[in-house]
């Protein structure tokens, strides 16, 4: 029994001790930020994480939201209410799906990348190699890519959402027969700015704020050998999935709750 707790108090100490590290780091980066010189730097950032994530992006939000438009018109066509699938498929992407899953296909794609990346450099020494000449790694590694990502995965949402529409238009009305008229004018009518496309945005910044954080920092905090780099690359995606779906009741009780 007296094992069990001490083993307990070392792992809820290694936690704390991992968010104050992580802490740093944030701190670190925040104040490294890219100025008007990094420019280039920071877009070839943004072209390695937001850019090359795209076709995964366009393909899942098409994918999905034509599997939806399919799910909502064999349900609503026994209510006679099958002119409703827009509506229901625009605000389940925007108020959920779009920036919930855009973080996982986030974490999965270029936040595992950004900590491979990362914990390789610190493997090899190349940022010990930079402090030796005088480069501060925080601002030349660690802040442009924290910056880039947070840029990123909003942009990312929006595209997953607009896709994802287009693939349930594509659905609903060009294979299943939903009057085009009614597809869109329920979802202009029906749609809030505010409570719905305002909250999905604010839902993406969070989590792309929360996603890049985590992959910089396992990154940046790996154990120096190959193996320490893969369990940080999957610390990475575990860690930013589960904080992600928690973070999405917690906003969702909050923006949409009574």
């Amino acid at each position: 029994m007296i094992r069990l707790i001490r083993n307990l108090g070392v792992l809820a100490l290694d936690r704390v001790a991992s968010l104050g590290r992580a802490t740093v780091v944030w701190a670190q980066a925040v104040w490294g930020l890219p100025t008007i010189r990094d420019v280039p730097l920071l877009i070839r950032q943004i072209y390695s994480i937001g850019v090359l994530s795209l076709v995964i992006i366009v393909l899942s939000g098409f994918s999905i939201g034509a599997v939806i438009a399919l799910q909502f018109y064999t349900q609503l066509a026994r209510f006679g209410a099958e002119d409703a699938v827009g509506l229901g498929l625009a605000l389940v992407l925007l108020r959920e799906l779009g920036p919930v899953v855009t973080a996982l296909l986030f974490a999965g794609r270029a936040g595992s990348a950004l900590t491979a990346e990362i914990g390789l450099m610190k493997a090899t020494e190349q940022l010990s190699g930079m402090e030796m000449m005088a480069v501060d790694p925080m601002k030349r590694v660690i802040a442009p890519r924290f910056l880039a990502g947070f840029i990123s995965m909003p942009l990312l949402a929006a595209i997953f959402s607009l896709v994802g529409v287009y693939g349930g238009f594509f659905v609903g009305v060009g294979l299943l027969g939903v009057d085009d008229g009614a597809f869109w004018s329920q979802m202009q009518d029906r749609v809030d700015l505010h409570d719905d496309i305002l909250n999905g945005v604010i839902k993406s910044v969070v989590f792309g704020f929360v996603a890049v954080w985590i992959a910089v920092f396992e990154g940046y905090d790996a154990v120096p050998p190959s193996e320490g780099v893969s369990r940080a690359t999957t610390r990475t995606v575990v860690h930013t999935s589960l904080t992600v779906l928690g973070l999405d009741f917690v906003l969702t009780a909050l923006m949409f709750g009574d």
